[in-house]
């Protein structure tokens, strides 16, 4: 890649998992009672024939790992697992309470966290009581995230037999000095053994995510972590951009940002790991992710059916999620909304008997467009406005803003269409930029997005 074009697009910036993003969720906020609405209003209009998606998190470690920014709760004691499961159950009776027909779940995903940091018995207690008040759509998805670490056969043969079929292991990086700067000592053996023991239960899709531009990192150490994955062959691959938000998160100021491959630098780690994937026979499918050919999100992918939602690509393309758990954000297409993020809060109005929702943001027309639009290249590249639901104002400005990227040839613009070139794709999130509205009119002040490249 050209390194002047990544001194000019590598700028701090969103990664798009949301359109609006959460912190211009203050420009449209949300209460309690428009929130419940907006559900019920989705799930009359698509519950038969999408169904909804249901994100759990469960959020405790008993480690932390100093990459990390995701929400979670670092103890040992595991007596802290039976409290939680009850509350995200009565979260859920909330739920149903509130809406007017059986929910047919199309997708169940948990996250964390460490969801493997649960018993077997808390894992089916809770899948349990969700699918006896369900119907669970027969090609239903459902997909959980593990720790090699801790993650043990019982466990797998719990979820496996409750219908999950799809595991997510966090590996990051197999180099040993790496692993010890994050936190995360795991030899390939354990992540190996683990993987098998996978396989032999019956998971038809595993994925790893690894993540590049993490301290000590070098072109030699990256090429012996895939030599190990080639090992094992995943199914899927989430190849990550580290996120250096020590301002957010303070775990991350564990190791010095010397330590950490900048800009280009960084960026030829992504591209010496895309090469080596795609020798392997991996496809790259939207940002940072990679799929075997005969996979599903590999299909989805080429037949313009991949779907982006807080739980990042899926093959579900449902307008209502509902987010369980602490900090969980849920999304009603029309509407957004995100549980308190600390445990005390979140069980504290759960006593209360309410929705422990404690902000969100409603779409108007422009967010709805736009989302469509940042939607639209997140998954597929490319995008059109010759319909009238994708035109409004603002997007034809985006597009004249684009004259930029179609010159150092990212794009190309078509008379109602744009297709981002093999050479635009690591400069995803710069041209879904252009089309941000709340970016563009209130640019932040302080630091909010980690680099975009």
């Amino acid at each position: 890649m050209e390194k002047q074009l990544i001194k000019k697009y590598n700028v701090p910036g969103p990664r798009y998992t949301s359109y609006p993003t959460v912190p211009y969720w203050k420009d449209n906020p949300m209460n309690l009672n428009e929130w419940k609405e907006s559900v019920v209003e989705t799930f009359r209009a698509t519950n038969k024939e999408k169904g909804i998606s249901l994100y759990i998190h469960l959020p405790f470690c008993e480690s932390l790992c100093h990459y990390c920014g995701c929400n979670v709760r670092h103890t040992t004691n595991h007596k802290v697992e039976d409290s939680y499961i009850g509350y995200v159950i009565k979260e859920w009776q909330l739920y149903l309470n509130l809406l007017p027909d059986v929910p047919h779940i199309a997708e169940i995903h948990l996250g964390g966290g460490t969801p493997t940091f649960f018993s077997k018995q808390n894992l089916r207690d809770l899948i349990e009581m969700i699918k006896s008040t369900s119907t669970i759509h027969p090609q239903a998805k459902m997909s959980f995230e593990a720790d090699p670490r801790n993650t043990t056969r019982e466990q797998l043969q719990t979820l496996y037999d409750l219908g999950f079929r799809r595991v997510s292991f966090g590996v990051q990086d197999f180099d040993q000095k790496v692993q010890e700067a994050i936190n995360r000592i795991q030899p390939f053996d354990m992540v190996r053994d683990v993987t098998e023991i996978a396989r032999e239960i019956g998971y038809e899709s595993i994925n790893y995510d690894l993540i590049y531009g993490l301290p000590h990192q070098q072109p030699e150490s990256i090429e012996q972590t895939f030599n190990f994955v080639k090992e094992m062959m995943p199914e899927r691959i989430a190849y990550y951009s580290y996120a250096h938000v020590p301002w957010m998160k303070g775990i991350q100021r564990k190791f010095s940002e010397n330590d950490l491959p900048q800009d280009d630098a960084k960026r030829e780690l992504y591209e010496l790991g895309k090469t080596l994937l795609e020798k392997a026979g991996y496809i790259e499918i939207g940002m940072d992710h990679f799929a075997l050919p005969n996979d599903e999100l590999t299909l989805a992918f080429q037949n313009k059916t991949l779907h982006r939602n807080f739980m990042g690509y899926t093959t579900q393309p449902t307008e209502l999620m509902i987010g369980l758990g602490s900090s969980s954000i849920s999304d009603s297409w029309t509407a957004f909304g995100q549980n308190h993020k600390t445990i005390r809060n979140y069980q504290k109005l759960l006593d209360q008997n309410e929705l422990p929702i404690f902000r969100g943001h409603l779409l108007n027309r422009e967010d709805l467009v736009i989302r469509k639009h940042i939607l639209s290249l997140m998954c597929q590249f490319e995008t059109s406005w010759g319909n009238e639901e994708l035109q409004h104002p603002t997007v034809g400005k985006a597009i004249a803003q684009l004259a930029e990227f179609e010159k150092d040839k990212l794009l190309q613009i078509g008379n109602h269409s744009l297709i981002v070139t093999d050479k635009g794709k690591p400069f995803i999130r710069n041209i879904c930029m252009t089309f941000d509205a709340h970016l563009k009119r209130d640019k932040p002040k302080r630091k909010l997005f980690s680099k975009t490249v």
